[in-house]
């Protein structure tokens, strides 16, 4: 291992862009073993079967159909 390293010549790593940000999310137990199964299925991770799901929705502009209640602050679930 170098002591130093040169890095004048470098360039801004072209794929950046596309990058995946780690997030943490919620999903209902049925959910996520139906995408598991889908995905053991397609031999593909159900990590990126989410994603592509959900890209294609975000893509298109399928939005849902239903009707959503907040809860109401200050009363206890």
């Amino acid at each position: 291992m170098r002591t130093e390293y040169d890095f004048s010549k470098s360039k801004p790593n072209p794929y950046a862009r596309k990058l995946k940000q780690p997030v943490t999310i919620r999903l209902d137990e049925s959910t996520v073993r139906y995408f598991k199964k889908l995905a053991q299925e397609l031999d593909m991770p159900y990590q990126s079967l989410i994603n592509l799901y959900l890209r294609d929705c975000a893509s298109t502009g399928r939005s849902l159909t239903l009707k959503w209640r907040p809860k109401k602050s200050g009363r206890a679930a």
